[in-house]
C-alpha cells in the first residue's frame, strides 16, 4: 500500500459526535469512566457490534470488581419515620394504571433450581415466618430517590427455609409483570435483603408491588423487583429484564 493510499490517523475531534453517544451508552451502562472512554477513542465508532463487545465486556469486569468489594456485613443507611416520602413514587416500565392485579387467594410463590423442598408459598405461610422491618432509601438509576417503610421476610430466612443450595452462585426472579431479575448469593444472604410483604403497617399497595417485592437497599432500584411470581436458586448466569439491554447487572450502591 502506498503512502497515498494508507488510511488517515483516527484523530479525537473527527469523532466527538461519535464518542458523545458512546458516553452517554457508557453512562446508561455505568461501566466506564471518562480515561476508560479516551482508551477506545481508537476503536471504530460506526461498529456498534465491535463498541457493544467492548461495553460489554467491560461491564462483566465491572460486576467482579463490585463482587470483591461488596460486603455481607456492611449495613445501607437506615432513617427515621419521619423521612419517609409521602406519597412513595411508582417507576416500572409500564404506566401505573398497567400494573397487575393479582388474587391473593390464588396466588403462589413458585421455588425451583437448587433447593432440597420445592413446594409453593402461599402469601400466609410467607406471614408464618420471622419478619423484619427497614426504613431504607430506594435509589433509581434515572437519578431520583425515596425513602420507603418496608417489612417482610428476610430472604436469607426463607431460602434456608427452602433448603436452599446457599453456595449457589445467584438467586432468579421471575415476576407477575414479565420482569425479571437476579441476585448474587451473597447479595441475597445480606440482613437487610428482604421479601417485603408489608409498605408501613399496611399490605403493599398494588402499584409497589403486592403481594410480593424484593427490597435490597444495598443494591440501585431496578434490582428490587415487583409482583414476584417465582424465585430460584441457580449457578447459570439469570441476566434481569434491564441486565439484558445493558445495565450493569451487580449494580450494588
Amino acid at each position: 500500500m502506498s503512502a497515498r493510499e494508507k488510511k488517515p490517523a483516527i484523530r479525537l475531534a473527527d469523532h466527538r459526535s461519535g464518542l458523545v453517544k458512546l458516553e452517554r451508552r457508557l453512562l446508561l451502562r455505568s461501566s466506564l469512566s471518562l480515561g476508560a472512554l479516551a482508551m477506545l477513542s481508537g476503536c471504530n465508532l460506526q461498529d456498534n457490534d465491535a463498541v457493544d463487545k467492548v461495553l460489554w465486556a467491560v461491564s462483566r469486569w465491572n460486576d467482579r470488581v463490585q463482587a470483591r468489594l461488596f460486603s455481607r456485613t456492611k449495613l445501607a443507611p437506615t432513617y427515621a419515620a419521619s423521612r419517609i416520602t409521602q406519597p412513595f413514587p411508582f417507576n416500572a416500565f409500564y404506566a401505573e394504571f398497567d400494573a397487575p392485579e393479582i388474587d391473593v387467594s390464588t396466588w403462589r410463590l413458585e421455588v425451583s433450581g437448587l433447593v432440597r423442598n420445592k413446594s409453593p408459598w402461599t402469601v400466609e405461610q410467607l406471614r408464618a415466618l420471622p419478619q423484619q422491618g427497614q426504613i431504607t432509601r430506594h435509589i433509581c438509576i434515572e437519578g431520583w430517590s425515596a425513602i420507603g417503610n418496608w417489612r417482610g421476610v428476610p430472604l436469607r430466612t426463607f431460602l434456608e427455609r427452602i433448603g436452599a443450595d446457599l453456595t449457589a452462585k445467584y438467586v432468579g426472579f421471575k415476576c407477575a409483570d414479565r420482569y425479571y431479575s437476579s441476585l448474587d448469593m451473597a447479595t441475597a444472604l445480606h440482613p437487610q435483603t428482604l421479601l417485603a410483604l408489608d409498605f408501613g403497617s399496611e399490605p403493599l399497595p398494588t402499584p409497589l408491588g403486592f403481594p410480593l417485592k424484593l427490597r435490597v437497599p444495598t443494591k440501585l432500584g431496578f434490582k428490587n423487583p415487583k409482583h414476584i411470581a417465582a424465585v430460584f436458586v441457580t449457578n447459570e448466569y439469570p441476566g434481569g429484564y434491564w441486565e439484558d439491554q445493558g445495565y450493569n447487572w451487580f449494580s450494588g450502591v
